[in-house]
């Protein structure tokens, strides 16, 4: 019940902007259809679809801006322009009071802000649904960006989720696509995203391994972390100095190679993916800077690492075949890799996913190769998949979303820029780095210290071993002998018995005669 006027609220909220329209097309109830017409009547449904849903998150406040953003990845889920609707939005919120942000850093320093300070920016340079960036200077007169998490967001994340759980219920068990749509499923992955994001030590954990990660490519920047001023409510790093990339004539004024900055945002991703596992999932054009001092001229700058990727090794070399499978045109091994994956049921028949994947894939390859979307291409076989019942994969959805940021960013730059053709020798080099020799050295490198520790056990190990095939092969032998031993112990004492009981009768005879 505490709950009644929040709910109430997002009620008249979702229908104001008609995004009853999501679910009430397929609510099997017709009472309940024709009540939502009847309280909507007179509404102004002009604008698309997806942009009215973009403005009732809006309107409904942060929390459901993020849920947006993380609705947006699930386009195996959502009808496109939905989803192109959704990635639109950004984490344009307005700020919170600066004193409110001074007594924030305060409280989570146990200091006065003139003690961690020389000087602290009243005026954020950024405010997001969760947090917001203040550019400040420590005493030692290094600059940095103190990122402050906005108050109260435990709590009112925490209501949002009980409510949005409701609603999922509702959607599930009221509508017919309720069941396919997993709205449950959908909050539930909202729900870590988002508890992830309000732990800003964790971020900063995120930040440094992309740094040492990234440290010797030379081609992105990561702001470093000053520990010792990170909470988990208040985190202080290096500020950064670039372009946004978004702005691309400045870009262009200030000499900078837009082409190679398209190719070398290619680069990064697929290295942070294919050799690292571990990437930078957020990588929309309000994250990204472009550095244009002398010393790193040219060179991304990496912003806000609250959403990270992580793959196995297991994900990375069946991504890495079935890409080049693709480049191969080779669709039937696409078909195997996911049967053999276990992403569908081992029943599948091979031939017919073969042929879905050849219609969504062969009118790309028709085309000039400037002009094929490969997260298009990844789109239609999410929708493909689905009467195949293939299970996405949470780290692969996250990886498709990304990959869609980086083409899109791409293009922005460079719309000559041919994706395929620029990750194809990164993965064909990729691969024989790791079935060829070269692989096969870097292995037995990574074991050599576990080796090392080994080798001097060895002959202890050896003799081990040959004691417990030897004492296993003379067992029976043994067992044997230790079975013809009792036999003959058992003969013995019958033995003992017999002649013990003979002198005691011959005694008995001698007393008797005497």
């Amino acid at each position: 019940m505490r709950h009644i006027g929040r709910l109430v609220f997002i009620c008249v909220t979702v229908l104001r902007y008609g995004l009853d329209e999501l679910a009430l097309g397929s609510f099997r109830q017709r009472w309940l259809r024709a009540l939502v017409r009847i309280l909507t009547i007179g509404r102004d449904r002009d604008a698309p679809r997806g942009v009215r849903l973009r403005q009732g998150l809006e309107r409904l406040g942060p929390i459901f801006v993020k849920f947006g953003q993380v609705l947006s990845t699930r386009r195996d889920l959502l009808p496109p322009d939905y989803a192109d609707e959704l990635a639109k939005l950004q984490d344009r919120v307005p700020p919170f009071p600066a004193a409110q942000s001074r007594a924030l850093v305060e409280a989570a320093f146990r200091r006065p802000i003139e003690e961690i300070f020389a000087s602290f920016d009243a005026e954020p340079v950024a405010s997001a649904s969760i947090a917001q960036v203040h550019f400040a200077t420590l005493k030692d007169g290094r600059e940095v960006a103190v990122k402050v998490l906005r108050p109260g967001m435990l709590g009112a994340i925490d209501g949002d989720l009980a409510l949005m759980r409701t609603l999922a219920g509702w959607v599930e068990r009221f509508s017919a696509d309720g069941k396919r749509l997993k709205p449950r499923e959908v909050v539930a992955e909202f729900d870590t995203y988002l508890h992830d994001e309000l732990d800003l030590v964790r971020e900063a954990a995120n930040a440094a391994q992309l740094r040492r990660n990234m440290e010797g490519l030379r081609l992105v920047m990561v702001p470093e972390m000053i520990w010792d001023l990170c909470t988990q409510n208040v985190i202080v790093m290096e500020r950064m100095k670039g372009v946004p990339i978004s702005q691309v004539q400045r870009l262009r004024e200030a000499g900078v190679d837009i082409r190679k900055l398209a190719r070398d945002g290619v680069t990064i991703f697929f290295t942070q993916v294919f050799r690292d596992g571990f990437f930078h999932a957020d990588m929309h054009p309000g994250n990204i800077q472009v550095s244009v001092d002398a010393a790193t001229f040219g060179r991304y700058i990496a912003l806000d690492f609250g959403i990270v990727g992580t793959l196995t090794e297991v994900d990375k070399e069946y991504l890495a075949q079935n890409f080049i499978a693709f480049f191969r045109r080779d669709y039937k091994r696409v078909a195997e890799l996911h049967v053999e994956s276990g992403w569908v049921p081992k029943e599948t028949r091979v031939d017919a996913l073969e042929g879905a994947i050849r219609a969504v894939c062969e009118p790309h390859f028709d085309r000039p190769l400037k002009d094929i979307s490969l997260g298009q291409v990844l789109l239609r076989l999410f929708q493909a998949s689905r009467r195949f019942n293939v299970e996405i994969q949470p780290q692969l959805v996250l990886l498709q979303k990304t990959l869609l940021n980086v083409e899109g960013l791409g293009r922005q730059l460079d719309p000559e820029l041919d994706l395929w053709t620029t990750a194809k020798p990164f993965l064909e080099r990729w691969m024989h780095e790791q079935i060829g020799w070269q692989g096969l050295l870097e292995r037995l490198k990574n074991e050599a210290p576990r080796y090392a520790q080994l080798l001097p056990e060895l002959p202890r190990l050896v003799h081990q071993a040959l004691q417990r095939d030897a004492a296993a092969a003379e067992r029976p032998l043994f067992e044997a002998l230790l079975a013809e031993q009792r036999r003959t112990t058992r003969l013995l004492r019958a033995l003992v018995a017999t002649l013990g009981g003979f002198a005691a009768g011959a005694l008995l005879m001698l007393v008797l005669l005497y």
